[in-house]
């Protein structure tokens, strides 16, 4: 029988299709991974230039054309129009907010950028980026951040029910963000609404940047996972060309679907210094074979426009993919890795997020990298690794102060703590 945060957690993360999802171990089937370590010709991976001149670029095909779909890489004309900059949070921050706006093939679109930095820092900053559900509004109370003028995911429990940012939604994810305690630590907070990039919804292609490139997707084209990397990438491309972040030392973090979505930014894009996966799961972190909690095909069905068409074609078929999460996570090497979970959160399988964070660190170990350091997932509340790092909270799907906390921990460790004025 299901809890009631497990109940919870299965409304909010899914929407009406096939039962498609397992709680229980001993169902878990046998399996065996593909090895990181081999390559498509049966030779092993000895050295990291093997692994960089030849077995990155393998996996990295291989997800592209049966998972997350090609990305364009054609170039598209940029815009920044900076709308602000201003005193923040109490004195503490500097708020500054940005539209990117893109035009290509006929098409225009933007995407606002929400950004904090402290008051105290010296020089650029380091800061972590990430994408957020609702819009930059929810990120914090303050009432000066901008609405989303782009379709927003309904959410009765906060008084929005027709597709528009309202005020109401100020703040509401603001516990998901903790934007005072970053701040507090010396690092800046980048944002922007995932919904200006790829509306979250079956339909939501003709809105999205995709029609920038193309109108039509074949089956091993990108999708919304796709598009939520690639606009990542292209705030990084802002922050590069801007003075106010240090972008050696930028984390890249998402938490569920934006975790998924994180990951595969990092694994293309080896610029983000640090990859942080927040209860990502299925299409994530969480090993695909295992087919505990949430299973491709439930995914894929509920979700048909998150990854390439090519990835339905494993529905109850997960043993015949080429990859599975430990080589999407392997692909973050040599860079720190942050893998976190939940004890109820039983939908993104957390033994499966551990393992695919312990087996990755084969590869790290390729590098004289540390992995996660033990053997067995640890106990609650209690971090372990080095470069590749993981704790299992108590609770439900969330980000949390504890999450918060080790990642912040996490970044002094390996970008070196912030300098701060007295």
């Amino acid at each position: 029988m299901l809890t009631a945060a497990l109940l919870q957690i299965a409304m909010e993360q899914t929407s009406a299709g096939p039962d498609g999802f397992n709680y229980d171990e001993s169902k878990v089937p046998a399996y065996t991974l593909p090895d990181a370590l081999t390559c498509v010709d049966g030779s092993k991976v000895a050295t990291p230039t093997q692994w960089q001149s030849k077995r990155r670029a393998e996996l990295l095909k291989l997800f592209t054309e049966q998972v997350y779909g090609r990305t364009p890489s054609a170039a598209v004309t940029v815009k920044e129009e900076l709308v602000e900059t201003a005193p923040a949070l109490n004195g503490l921050a500097t708020r500054k907010q940005l539209r990117l706006v893109f035009e290509r093939n006929g098409v225009t679109r933007h995407i606002d950028v929400l950004m904090y930095f402290p008051v105290k820092a010296t020089g650029r900053v380091p800061a972590f980026l990430g994408l957020n559900f609702h819009g930059n509004h929810t990120v914090s109370a303050d009432p000066a951040i901008r609405l989303p003028d782009t379709w927003v995911e309904p959410k009765p429990a906060a008084g929005l029910t027709n597709n528009r940012a309202t005020d109401k939604m100020r703040g509401f994810e603001a516990s998901l963000w903790q934007v005072e305690k970053v701040i507090a630590r010396g690092y800046g907070v980048v944002t922007a609404y995932r919904g200006d990039i790829f509306p979250d919804h079956p339909d939501g292609l003709a809105e999205s940047v995709i029609p920038l490139f193309q109108n039509e997707l074949a089956p091993g084209d990108w999708n919304a996972m796709g598009a939520w990397a690639w606009a990542l990438s292209r705030i990084y491309d802002h922050l590069e060309r801007g003075r106010d972040v240090d972008t050696h030392r930028l984390a890249l973090i998402g938490h569920s679907r934006l975790g998924k979505a994180a990951l595969w930014a990092g694994a293309q894009d080896e610029r983000f210094g640090i990859v942080i996966s927040n209860n990502s799961g299925e299409g994530g972190a969480a090993l695909a074979r295992r087919c505990f909690g949430e299973t491709t095909k439930r995914v894929n069905t509920s979700f048909p426009h998150w990854f390439c068409g090519n990835f339905k074609q494993y529905n109850d078929k997960e043993a015949s993919m080429p990859v599975d999460a430990h080589e999407l996570l392997a692909l973050i090497a040599p860079r720190p890795l942050y893998v976190a979970s939940a004890a109820e959160d039983l939908w993104a399988d957390p033994k499966g997020e551990f393992l695919s964070a312990k087996i990755a660190s084969e590869v790290y170990a390729l590098f004289g990298k540390k992995g996660v350091e033990v053997a067995e997932q640890p106990s609650v509340n209690t971090p372990v690794g080095v470069d590749v790092g993981y704790h299992i909270r108590t609770g439900i799907h969330d980000v949390t102060a504890y999450d918060w906390e080790q990642y912040l921990d996490f970044a002094d460790r390996h970008f070196g703590k912030p300098n701060l004025k007295k």
